[in-house]
This record gives structure tokens, sequence and C-alpha cells, in this order.
């Protein structure tokens, strides 16, 4: 099935998906194999795992690169569509190397417009609500500039994804590549990292470990919450819909509420002695933050239909399985050291 219409299509040619083995990246693959698509996953591993990818191994239309995107993409690759999901998305791990974070998005980035342009293929850039910062408007729409802090620590980041916006315009001004930008807004479900410092996460780890639920702030920020299957639909229509959108997508759930009142969702849903412990705001953490998703609405008939009550049951089993096989194995090691003397 042929799905990508471009000027150079044919049955032959593939999906690549940069980033593909990440929590977005994975589902992306799954839900293109799905739909009887090739794709061409390429990572570098930073942030994504081959575990994510574990339920395509024995498929014969999907393959994997592991590769930087920073490297020259390979010439043979001739493929009709290219989603760029490609950074670590997470503070703590964007943070970690903010050098190539900002590379990332300038030159992984220009490597794969430029692979596109020679190929004739459809581009999709994953871009981030991080572009509008500590917004002043709210909700937050296309047209906003944002209000964003291009030298603090979260610069990189916000101000590579920014950057990389301008690289997709100016090759579709330029050069005549369709080019497609979805501004993806807060994102949760299985396959995240439990370690990515991302708030679905951290207080659902919390919770599951009985650890102290921390909340940074007074926990009256908001957060917009969309769950994966949702976001992946929206990544999807966008890159398949005719006509090449005018501007950036808002991709994300309407629906705000606040950190306290996820952290109170989260305590109703697991069984856990966790309380709830505050800690001094991070800097240039945005305080409100909603879509505007009239020209997603508009543009790709698409519209979130997983509510954060629907959506989180899912997500804790899926951290639940990952704390299991942690405790069975410790569990394990204390029978051996009393079965065994002198084990350690």
């Amino acid at each position: 099935m042929n799905t990508f219409r471009t000027r150079k299509s044919s049955s032959s040619r593939g999906v690549l998906v940069a980033g593909g083995a990440g929590f977005l990246g994975s589902n992306l693959c799954e839900r293109l194999i799905a739909d009887g698509e090739r794709v061409i996953c390429l990572d570098n591993m930073q942030t994504g795992t081959p575990e994510n990818l574990a339920s395509l191994a024995r498929e014969p239309r999907f393959s994997l690169i592991e590769q930087d995107v920073c490297d020259p993409i390979p010439a043979n690759l001739d493929v009709e569509a290219v989603f760029n999901l490609a950074c670590a998305a997470s503070p703590p791990r964007y943070q970690a190397d903010p050098v190539h974070t900002m590379m990332t998005s300038v030159v992984g980035t220009r490597h794969l417009l430029d692979h596109c342009e020679r190929h004739g293929a459809r581009f999709m850039q994953a871009s981030t609500s991080e572009i509008y910062g500590d917004p002043l408007e709210h909700p937050q729409r296309e047209g906003y500039f944002g209000n964003v802090n291009p030298t603090g620590p979260r610069a990189c980041y916000d101000e590579g994804k920014r950057a990389a916006e301008t690289l997709c315009f100016d090759y579709l001004r330029g050069r005549g590549v369709d080019v497609r930008v979805a501004r993806i807004f807060n994102t949760y479900g299985p396959r995240m990292r439990p370690d990515d410092g991302r708030i679905v996460s951290n207080l659902v780890c919390q919770a599951l470990a009985g650890e102290p639920l921390t909340i940074y702030g007074n926990g009256e920020q908001t957060r917009s919450f969309c769950y994966v299957d949702d976001m992946i639909e929206g990544f999807v229509r966008l890159m398949r819909v005719d006509e090449t959108p005018d501007g950036p997508v808002n991709l994300g759930n309407p629906g705000e509420f606040t950190i306290n009142e996820l952290a109170d969702m989260v305590l109703d849903l697991v069984e856990t002695t966790s309380r709830v412990v505050y800690e001094p705001l991070p800097k240039d953490d945005p305080q409100r933050r909603r879509p505007d998703i009239s020209r997603a609405e508009a543009v790709l008939g698409w519209r979130p239909t997983t509510p954060i009550v629907e959506g989180l049951p899912p997500t804790i089993d899926w951290f639940a399985s990952l704390v299991r096989p942690a405790r069975e194995t410790q569990h394990r090691s204390r029978a051996l050291s009393a079965a065994v003397p002198g084990a350690a």
C-alpha cells in the first residue's frame, strides 16, 4: 500500500523514521507497519532502546540502522517520506549534552531535509510546544511567536527546535521540499522511559516505588496531556494530508490540568503510601501549557479521543511491568545469598 503520494512515488519505496527506537518513534513504526508500509528506523540509541522495537524484530518490512542523524544519511535510502523524531525530548536527557542536542536539531534536520530534496520525499518535523517557552498567550496558537530564554539551560532544546522549524520552512520556500511541522504538546503512554524526568513518568514511578511524589513549584502550573495513540494518529494524518499545511500544526490534548490534579489522579490509581512533597521550580519551567488545536481540526480532521482517566491506567501498567522484573531479580538474588554461603 502506498500512502504518501509524492512526485517520485513507487510501490517499492519506504518510510524513514529518524529516532524510531524512542517512545514516540517506536509507536509510530508499529503503526506504519500495521498500515502496510515498509519502514526504516534510524536511531543512535541515545534515548531509544532495541526493546522498544522487539515486536518488529521478525517483520520483513522493517529494518534498523543504528546511526546518529548528525552523520550523513546513507544516499541509497530511497524513501518517499521521512519522519524526524530524532532528538532527546526530556530535560535531563537533552541537558546532559546540550551541544549535541542543538546539533541534532540543526545539523540532523538539515541532513534529513537534504535527503528529502534528493529523493523527492515528504518530510515531517517533530517540533515541540517548547517553541512557545513560558507563554504570555493562552491557549497557544501556532501564530504566537513565544517567550523563550535563548541562553538558559533549556535553550539547547527550545532554540534547537525553533532553528529546525526555520530550516524546514526555508527548504519549503527555497527548495520546494514538502515539509510538515508538528508542534507536540505533552504526550504520555507505554514505552516512556522511567528516568526521562517528565511529570507523568516521575509521579507514576514514585508512586509505584512508594516514594514521595515530587512536585516542583506550588503545583498550580498547568499541562495538557495527550495519549500516545492519539499523537501517532496526528502524525500520520499530518504526513498524509495532500496539501502542505500553511505553517506548523499544534498536536496535543486541549484538556488542561494542574500538576496537583495529575498527582491526585496518580494517587487514586496506584496503591501506594506515597505523599506529595514540593520542591523549587526549575529555571524557565513554563507556568501554563495548552494547545489551540483549531488548525489540526480544520486541516487534518484530528482531535484526541483518549481522556487522561483512560490513558493513565495502561501507562501505569507499563511502568509497573518495568518495576516487577527488577523486584523479582532482587528477590532471586536475596534467595541465592541465603541458600549459598558466601554468595554476594
